[in-house]
């Protein structure tokens, strides 16, 4: 801990671990993830499927596509999310030991422990999804567009060809209308969901948790997380996927068209369509993520994330 820091000092390796233990995490959730999030993105682009269930919309693309077809955009979703959960992680373990820090004191820290995770976290997927987004385009025109391309390389190179860099990075406002709830609902929710948790036990329970126990209290919290997650950035997603599709007035600023979109699609579309399917997916998501990445850090020795919690019991 050096002189300038209440909180001990993180290491260039350690970051590194971070990284590697959040693209692992990121990249093997969504991954398995991606059967599902094509069938939520088709209910939400694909004017036919208005009104399916997820199981009934499933098995309409099966029937028409083929099973292969549930796969569509699992290279960009894999290679993306890989760079972007390590970005997210280690990104968060790096902001919330600097807000930390710039309170001044553990005490004034744990005050402020809502606004420090909320800066931590948007801040955080900001940077991550400077990376994200080209690729995430990728994936949503090959989701929303069958035929657009065989795969990431030659939908990535068909985009950059066709659109440049504005093709990669129109989506980029709406992505962070959609990432920065989805960051925030996320480590929030799993922040304060545990520190719940925690002083419902109190102090000495908490010392002498099994590793069973402390992974079932991390399952419970990502599931919560998850939820909260899913409800803030649906509407953002719900937008992001029509316009990556094409929709919209394309002469219009990225946020025009996400405004204008807004308008023309009403409030129940964008709260509702869709989103019992992305509500099971990213519940299960968040939760495998906080679980695989406490696993890998475990593994790789990385050092535990700052903790601010309040530590009194609720007893």
């Amino acid at each position: 801990m050096s002189s300038s820091s209440i909180t001990p000092t993180f290491s260039a390796s350690d970051y590194v671990k971070f990284f590697s233990s959040g693209a692992l995490a990121a990249t093997l959730t969504h991954g398995a993830a991606t059967p599902i999030d094509v069938v939520k993105t088709r209910i939400q682009v694909d004017d036919s499927m208005k009104g399916l269930n997820m199981i009934r919309a499933a098995r309409q693309i099966v029937a028409k596509e083929g099973a292969s077809a549930l796969l569509t955009g699992f290279g960009p979703t894999a290679v993306g999310y890989f760079v972007q959960g390590g970005g997210k992680y280690a990104g968060y373990e790096l902001w919330k030991k600097k807000f930390v820090d710039w309170s001044g004191s553990q005490e004034k820290a744990t005050r402020r422990r809502t606004a420090i995770y909320l800066g931590a976290s948007a801040t955080a997927e900001f940077f991550a999804d400077i990376a994200l987004c080209p690729l995430e385009a990728t994936r949503i025109r090959l989701v929303s567009q069958r035929g657009f391309a065989s795969g990431l390389t030659t939908g990535f190179l068909r985009l950059a060809r066709e659109e440049g860099l504005r093709g990669f990075y129109s989506g980029f406002v709406p992505l962070l209308f959609k990432q920065i709830p989805f960051a925030v609902g996320q480590f929030l929710t799993n922040e304060l969901t545990l520190e719940m948790i925690y002083r419902s036990m109190g102090p000495e329970r908490k010392s002498k948790m099994t590793h069973i126990q402390s992974t079932l209290a991390q399952f419970c919290a990502g599931i919560t997380a998850g939820v909260a997650a899913a409800v803030l950035s649906h509407p953002a997603d719900t937008l992001l996927s029509a316009m990556n599709k094409g929709a919209g007035d394309p002469k219009q600023s990225a946020t025009g068209r996400m405004f204008s979109l807004a308008r023309e699609f009403g409030p129940r579309r964008l709260l509702l369509t869709g989103l019992g399917p992305r509500v099971v997916m990213t519940a299960g998501l968040v939760s495998g993520q906080f679980l695989i990445y406490a696993q890998c850090k475990a593994l790789v020795g990385a050092p535990a994330g700052i903790e601010i919690h309040k530590e009194e019991s609720l007893a």
